[in-house]
Formats: structure tokens, C-alpha cells, sequence
């Protein structure tokens, strides 16, 4: 015992025990309190470094909802078929640089008692009449699941895209009437991507971020931008606005899904002198994405004055402002840390815009008009000017154009011109009345006398607007130029606010991407337009402010452009004062800001409080039965020249390129371990372009260029082309027949 020695001592082994006892202990304590330190933080995932988004490669990630993406082609006729957003009648399809894509993207509670679908498709804009038939079809696929309210249709802007797919007669003009394969190609494609993404969902997360974007745009308008007032443009740093918000989205085991960005460019930097149909800069911007996470895949597959911007031609503009998107929107893809959470709810209404009752303050009230276009419209911009003598800021009419006007089109009534003031009005959209046109003779000596030069523009107007007379219903006067009924949209996801509008409040551009079950990346883009911002500065704060007022602060709101139905432009009233391009394409008055900032607040209060049901559907809007009316040419018998046959090579490849020459063309390399050729670059490939000539009795030309990239592996290559031709039967009725055209093979080598 201790007590009969002279001192307590341990032995060696109680010592060791002691010691490994207190070891012990400590660690215990050390992780019980990593244990509760955790607990604490309510389930919420940590990181080391603030720009890594969160445990994207765990295999345990919670999710918040139930995710699906799919892509599918959209592209219609490339030949013979005007171009949608110029309006320039001679700009018609003659090939095609690069595909068009529609990208679908369905975002569901996990319980899916509510969904949200948003579309992207690389075409000018959504019409009305698009937008009524894939609603229609949805639901004759899906029930209620897909309706009015939660799906949104957003277009990416390309100019570059084949028209034909409205309804009123204004587009349907310059777009030579309602051409049945372009309309049944966007429609088709639209479905089919929607199909797509309800096939693949899955669980997962959401995560957003945001940076800021240089050297891509410029302001359109300055002169009007400055109209604003001072203490307003004070409050940025820029006329543009260059910030990117981007939303990304994974899977529940972290795996990329896809992206949705937000940015303020227009989207044109092909001019209209371009014949090739493409998907112009925020295109090629998803194709560099693509092809980073799409490796060895080709692009397109997984799921099925003249602005000439900062390169030394188009393509060159194209290629630089896309690269610069792709760029910061990499970064920001890598880097997204703040999660989106909450529930998911959308509202919608149908809105009679010219007949808007907007209050400005508590003693003033004021009216949206019956739709009209200004003399500055026909001026066009420094991206697609205009012919004959306006010129943009006109807030006069001019006497010789008011009387042709008059005479073909009918004079405005007193009540729109002073609703529009100071617009002076060109075209009285929403009142046209035409029985005939002027005597062809009778006009041609009228513009032959001022603008000899010109004259088959203004014909070719008189012979648009007959035939709109001729083919309606009432003989007397066409279908309506330009809608009455508009769509207003809001789509929530949690945190974030997509205000879909349905025109161009130069606000942003959108551009997305997905990736399929398949694990292939697939991006898109649409826009709102950059010309100017403060339009979409004022919704875009109005509608963050009505959230905030009802209990939903911090909401990101974002604007997504030429959503639903086309209706131009949209200025403030300050900038719709001085009449430049974009306020005399406000169709809708000087107020017409004022009454969708006004309509989308009432859609924000009614997410927020939770009483989207008691929103007034609103009038619908009608469906015009145009048929199949047009001014495309028919399709004639195709014919070979003498000693020909379809497939011929007519201008044979050399035997031997350098990777830098930029006057080549093809689609395969052979490989001699297999002894096989295979598919390097196709008609998606912004390196591959397609030309399409007519020629006489016809007889037509396919030229193929590759524009050979840097760093092109060495080998034998060759060009194959495979198309169709008509051949007219005994019976008068014709039938396509498919064939190929090969080149011999060809070498390239390094320098």
C-alpha cells in the first residue's frame, strides 16, 4: 500500500495506461464537439474557398428539386427563305454556318406539385402564333402539367434565322407570308426539347453568381440614354450593363447539368448582308462551351452605317464578342457558391396593351395607344439601317410619305397621333384599313419622280399589302398589323425572379446551357437587347421592390427578352421624347413602359402573397386561320448540267493544304490503323460553312468551305456532301430523292 511506503510511485505500465486513457479522452472530446459543430450549422454544406462551388463531387449532396434539360434542332429551310429581324427583303437564306437549337429547361418542387419550363431557341423571337401551337400541343401530350402560366418561350434574337412564323401582318410581310416548314421546324423542335428534359428529370440543386463582363457591347443610343435624368444615370457607372448573373445547375450526386446566364449584348453581329443561317455570337459562344465539355463528341449531338462590332468582318465580330461571353461565363460556371432554394411559382396573364389604364401618381392617370410605328422606324440602326430619306430622331412626319401613307394605308385618326405624340406615325398598325392599293402605275410615277433609284421597295410594300387584302376574310382589310393581346409572365424559382417580356427592354441577353443524361453539354442564348438599359433597369428594380414590400426580400431578378409574342421595342418616356430607332418601334405610346412596370408589380405582389390564383386570365388572344399563304417561290424539278450527275464534284480539292490556309473544305478524316474514314467536323461546326446558289433551269451549286482552325491533327481528309433533288413524276407531282457528292482525298500538314 501507499500508505507504508515513504512515497506513492506508479509502475511503468500504470503510467503508460494513464496516459493512453488521457489520449483517449481528448480525442473524444475533439470530435464530439466537430459532431455538435456540425449539427449547429443546420445541415449546411462548408468549403475551404468561397469561389469553389460546394461538394459538387460528393455522392451525398441533398437536393432541392427536381431538374430536367434536353436539346433538340430547330433549324428549317436554310435556302430561299427570308431571315427573320431585319426586315430586309432581300435578305434570304442562301446556306448555313451553323445549326439552330431549341434548349429546354424544367425545374419541379420535389414533390412536383408545381413546375417551371423555360425555353431557349436560337430564332428572332417568339411569336404569337408559335407560342399558341407548342401550348396546344402540349397540352394534347401532357394535360394541365405544361400551361400558359409556367411555360415561358424566350427567343435568342439570332437575325440570322429563317422567318415565316407569324401571324400578323406586319411580320408577315417581310417575311413573305406564313411559310409552313419554318413554322412546323420551331414548333417541332420546341416540343421535342421539352420531351427531352420531362424524360430526364432528376434531383438536384440550383446555384447562381455573378461578374462582370468587358470589351462586348456598346450603347446603340447614347443620345437617347442621356435623356434620362441625371440623378438617375448617376446611380451607374456604365450606359451598358455589364454584369453576368449566372445559374447553375447538378445533379444530386454534383454532376453538371446546366447553365443559365443573363447578359446585356445584342445579339447581331452578323450584319444584314449575311445570307447564312447561324445562331450569330451568343451561338457561337455555346459552341466553344459545348465543345469544351462535350469532348469527341461532334457539336449537336447529345439529345436530339453598318455596325460591324470589334473584328475585322462579321464572322470575325461573331467569333470575338461569343469568345468573351464563354470566358467570364466559364469562370463564373467554376466558381458558383450561392445556392437557390425556396418553392417554385409562376404567373401569367393575357393583357389588351393598347388600352392600358397606367397610374402614374395618386392624381394622375394615363393610356397606352393602339399600336404605331414612327417615322424613325424606317431609318433602321447602325446594325441594319434603313432605305430611302429617314433618318432616326424625326419627331415630324414628312409630306410626301404622310400621302403615300394616307392612300395606301389610311390616315391615323386624331386620337393616336395625340396619343403617340411626339411620334410622328409612319404606320397606324392598329388602325390599317386597306381595299386596294394605289394603281401600280399611278405609284410608280410617284416614288419614280423623288427616289428614281428606289422605286421597287415601295412596290414591292403596295404588292405585300394587296395580297394581305386579297387572302383575308373580309377582303377589305387584312388581319391585324400588329397584336393587341400580350403575354406577361413571371416565372419564381426560389430566390430568383425570371420576368419574361415579350419585346426588347435592352436589358439583357440570356444564354443558357444543359447537359443531358448522356452526359453531353448543350448551351444556348437569347436576349432582351443592349441598345440601351434603363428600361430594363426600372422593371427589373420595380419588381424586386414589390417582392421586397411583401415579405420576399433579396429576390434576383432577372429579365428575359422576346418571351411569348413579339411587340418591338420598349423605352423609358424620357428616351421615347427624342423618337430615335427603338422609341419609334414602341408600338404601344410613351407610356408603355410605365404599364408593364405597372403589370409586372401585379404579378410580383400576387407570387409573393400567394394569390396567383385570383390573377384575371385576361382576354386570349386570337389564332388566324391564314393557311398556308405565302410569296416563297415553289419548289421546282432540280436539274444536273449537261454530263452530270447529282453528287458531281465540280471544282475538284488539291492534294495537299497547310492547317493555316482558310480556303477548305470537309467533314472526314481517315484513320489507317481501321482502315475507316470518320466524321471530324458537320454542318453544326463554326469552321464549316455551306453556300447555296440558284442558278438557271434548276440547276443549283452547294459550296463547302472548312476554315481550317489552328492545331488540326495532320492527315487525309475529305469532303462528302449528301442533299436532295426534285424530280417531277408522269402525274405533275414531284418526289425528293437523296444523294452524295464525294471529293477525292486530301492532305494536311503542319508547317
Amino acid at each position: 500500500m501507499c500508505g507504508k511506503r515513504s512515497k506513492c510511485s506508479f509502475s511503468r505500465l500504470e503510467v503508460i495506461l494513464i496516459v493512453c486513457l488521457l489520449l483517449m479522452i481528448t480525442v473524444t472530446v475533439v470530435l464530439l464537439v466537430l459532431h455538435f459543430l456540425a449539427k449547429e450549422s443546420n445541415g449546411k454544406l462548408s468549403y475551404s474557398s468561397p469561389t469553389i462551388a460546394p461538394c459538387l463531387n460528393s455522392s451525398k449532396v441533398t437536393a432541392n428539386y427536381l431538374l430536367g434539360v434536353g436539346r433538340a434542332d430547330c433549324t428549317g429551310p436554310v435556302a430561299e427563305i427570308p431571315l427573320m429581324g431585319y426586315a430586309n427583303p432581300d435578305q434570304v437564306g442562301g446556306g448555313l454556318l451553323t445549326r439552330l437549337y431549341s434548349r429546354a429547361f424544367i425545374v419541379a418542387e420535389l414533390d412536383d406539385s408545381r413546375r417551371v419550363v423555360f425555353v431557349s431557341a436560337d430564332i428572332g423571337m417568339v411569336s404569337q402564333r408559335l407560342r399558341l401551337e407548342v401550348l396546344k400541343k402540349l397540352k394534347s401530350k401532357y394535360g394541365e402539367l405544361y400551361r400558359q402560366d409556367n411555360v415561358i418561350l424566350s427567343g435568342t434574337h439570332t437575325h440570322s434565322g429563317p422567318g415565316g412564323y407569324f401571324q400578323y401582318t406586319l411580320f408577315w410581310i417581310t417575311s413573305k407570308g406564313l411559310i409552313r416548314p419554318s413554322l412546323n421546324a420551331i414548333v417541332n423542335g420546341i416540343i421535342k426539347s421539352i420531351d427531352i428534359a420531362h424524360q430526364n428529370m432528376k434531383k438536384g440543386r440550383l446555384f447562381i453568381n455573378r461578374g462582370t463582363v468587358e470589351n462586348s457591347q456598346i450603347n446603340r443610343s447614347p443620345f437617347s440614354y442621356l435623356e434620362n435624368p441625371a440623378s438617375e444615370r448617376s446611380r451607374y457607372s456604365s450606359n451598358m450593363d455589364k454584369e453576368m448573373v449566372m445559374l447553375k445547375m447538378v445533379d444530386g450526386n454534383g454532376q453538371d447539368l446546366g447553365l443559365i446566364s443573363w447578359f446585356a449584348v445584342h445579339p447581331v453581329s452578323m450584319n444584314n448582308t449575311n445570307h447564312l443561317v447561324n445562331s450569330d455570337n451568343m451561338g457561337y459562344a455555346s459552341y466553344l462551351f459545348e465543345q469544351e465539355k462535350n469532348k469527341g463528341m461532334l457539336p449537336g449531338e447529345a439529345t436530339m452605317c453598318m455596325a460591324m462590332g470589334p473584328g475585322d468582318d462579321m464572322f470575325d465580330s461573331t467569333r470575338i464578342i461569343g469568345q468573351n461571353i464563354y470566358l467570364k461565363a466559364r469562370e463564373l460556371y467554376e466558381k458558383a457558391s450561392q445556392e437557390v432554394t425556396g418553392p417554385l411559382s409562376s404567373a401569367h396573364q393575357w393583357v389588351n396593351m393598347s388600352d392600358v389604364s397606367v397610374e402614374l401618381n395618386a392624381t394622375h392617370t394615363v393610356k397606352t395607344c393602339k399600336p404605331a410605328l414612327g417615322h424613325s422606324f424606317a431609318a433602321g440602326t447602325i446594325d441594319g439601317v434603313g432605305t430611302f430619306n429617314f433618318t432616326q430622331g424625326s419627331v415630324e412626319g414628312d409630306p410626301f410619305w404622310d400621302e403615300i401613307r394616307d392612300q395606301l394605308l389610311g390616315e391615323p385618326s386624331n386620337e393616336t397621333k395625340a396619343c403617340h405624340k411626339p411620334k410622328p406615325i409612319l404606320f397606324s398598325t392598329g388602325e390599317v384599313r386597306i381595299h386596294w392599293c394605289v394603281p401600280w402605275e399611278v405609284q410608280r410615277l410617284l416614288i419614280w419622280a423623288r427616289f428614281w433609284k428606289e422605286n421597287t421597295s415601295a412596290i414591292f410594300f403596295c404588292y405585300y399589302t394587296t395580297i394581305s387584302a386579297f387572302f383575308s376574310p373580309e377582303m377589305t382589310q387584312p388581319h391585324p398589323w400588329h397584336p393587341d393581346i400580350v403575354d406577361v409572365q413571371i416565372a419564381a424559382i426560389g430566390s430568383l425572379a425570371i420576368v419574361a417580356v415579350p419585346g426588347e427592354f435592352t436589358y439583357v441577353f440570356l444564354w443558357s446551357c444543359s447537359l443531358c443524361s448522356q452526359q453531353h453539354f448543350i448551351q444556348t442564348t437569347c436576349d432582351t437587347s443592349a441598345c440601351r438599359t434603363m428600361s430594363g433597369r426600372r422593371l427589373r428594380e420595380a419588381v424586386k421592390s414589390e417582392f421586397e414590400s411583401h415579405g420576399t426580400p433579396r429576390m434576383d431578378v432577372v429579365i428575359a427578352g422576346l418571351c411569348n409574342v413579339y411587340t418591338h421595342y420598349i423605352t423609358t418616356y424620357e428616351e421615347y421624347q427624342v423618337q430615335r430607332y427603338e422609341a419609334a418601334s414602341t408600338i404601344y405610346g410613351p407610356h408603355t413602359l410605365s404599364a408593364y412596370i405597372q403589370l409586372y408589380r401585379g404579378l410580383a405582389r400576387a407570387i409573393a402573397m400567394n394569390t396567383v390564383q385570383d390573377l384575371p386570365r385576361g382576354p386570349e388572344p386570337p389564332v388566324f386561320n391564314i393557311g398556308n399563304v405565302t410569296l416563297v417561290p415553289p419548289l421546282t424539278a432540280d436539274r444536273t448540267p449537261a454530263n452530270k450527275t447529282f453528287g458531281d464534284v465540280l471544282q475538284e480539292v488539291r492534294q495537299q493544304y497547310q492547317a493555316t490556309e482558310h480556303n477548305f473544305l470537309t467533314v472526314e478524316r481517315y484513320t489507317s490503323t481501321s482502315d475507316s474514314w470518320h466524321v471530324v467536323q458537320n454542318d453544326a461546326s463554326w469552321d464549316t460553312r455551306v453556300y447555296w446558289t440558284k442558278g438557271l433551269l434548276g440547276r443549283s451549286n452547294m459550296t463547302i468551305e472548312w476554315h481550317i482552325p489552328c492545331g488540326t491533327e495532320p492527315g487525309i481528309y475529305r469532303i462528302r456532301y449528301f442533299g436532295h433533288y426534285r424530280k417531277k413524276l408522269s402525274n405533275n407531282h414531284a418526289v425528293s430523292i437523296p444523294f452524295e457528292g464525294t471529293s477525292s482525298a486530301f492532305e494536311i500538314t503542319t508547317l
